[in-house]
């Protein structure tokens, strides 16, 4: 791994929140290992290994049921690792893929099968390299026949931008980690107010309610993001998910512990009906329906 890199938490605390069953952590990666499964060799950037099994002990130790894992950009469009997690995993994961534009609808069809039901469009220019849209929409409409969706990753910056193109994506969008916020903004600040505007006015938007280890400048309790998470999720409860994003690449300021993150959940969905809906009834609907 890189020689900055900051590995995972080594020893996670146990959660005190206990999330409902069948609770589904729907951000997370598989790093390697690097003997088996490469890293892409145009990669930004080298992680640690963090294997299909830890990732499985993890979900457990946090009390969860379910994972959704998402291709990151340093096994780039090669998602060998990803499949071979899925197959081991059978009915309690799911995946977002990172595909080639030549790919044939008999791979997509071999990569729906093993789990895969999205793709994920990055646009985090210091992680990938930039890509043409038109690139973008040729994967769109060749998912589209397998009822997949797409994640899309950006930075609150470049929200203005990307509008007119997510608005030609004929299929649900599931925005990672709220588009990145500025949190020394305020929730009423300008930015984040045009990215709640973005899903009030665009039902098939949905956005994951996470990452606030990325965000924060009060680690560990996270208390300046809360009410960005809070507030997607009180007003659009049908259209939030949440995640771990274990093993957290590419972090600097802290390493997170995965049960702190977890001790977030009842911050940002009060009650036993917001919780059920952001960790059970939505990932559910989006990924096993």
């Amino acid at each position: 791994m890189d020689a900055d890199y900051l590995p995972f938490h080594p020893n996670p605390s146990q959660p005190v929140f206990a999330a409902p069953g069948g609770a589904v952590d729907t951000h997370c990666h598989v790093f390697g290992p690097v003997d088996k499964f490469p890293y892409h060799p145009m990669r930004k950037y080298t992680p640690c290994d963090a294997s299909k099994d830890q990732l499985f002990a993890l979900r457990d130790h946090l009390g969860f049921a379910r994972n959704v894992i998402v291709q990151a950009s340093c096994h780039g469009t090669d998602n060998t690792a990803l499949l071979d997690a899925l197959r081991t995993a059978g009915n309690l994961a799911r995946g977002v893929a990172v595909v080639d534009p030549q790919i044939t609808d008999a791979e997509l069809a071999q990569m729906h099968a093993a789990g895969v039901r999205g793709v994920r469009f990055n646009f985090v220019k210091r992680l990938v390299d930039t890509t043409p849209k038109e690139v973008f929409l040729n994967i769109a409409t060749k998912i589209k026949k397998l009822g997949w969706h797409i994640v899309v990753y950006f930075e609150a910056p470049d929200l203005a931008g990307l509008i007119p193109f997510l608005k030609e994506l004929d299929t649900v969008i599931v925005v990672d980690h709220m588009g990145r916020p500025d949190v020394t903004k305020g929730v009423e600040g300008e930015d984040f107010q045009n990215f709640v505007n973005l899903l009030s006015e665009n039902s098939n938007i949905w956005t994951k309610v996470s990452c606030p280890e990325r965000l924060t400048q009060q680690a560990p309790d996270y208390n300046d993001v809360v009410p960005y998470m809070r507030t997607l999720v009180e007003q659009f409860p049908d259209r939030v998910l949440w995640g771990t994003d274990w093993p957290h690449p590419n972090m600097t300021s802290h390493v997170p512990d995965d049960g702190k993150l977890v001790d977030v959940i009842p911050k940002i969905a009060p009650t036993a009906e917001l919780q059920q809906a952001l960790l059970v009834d939505n990932p559910m609907r989006l990924y096993w329906s």
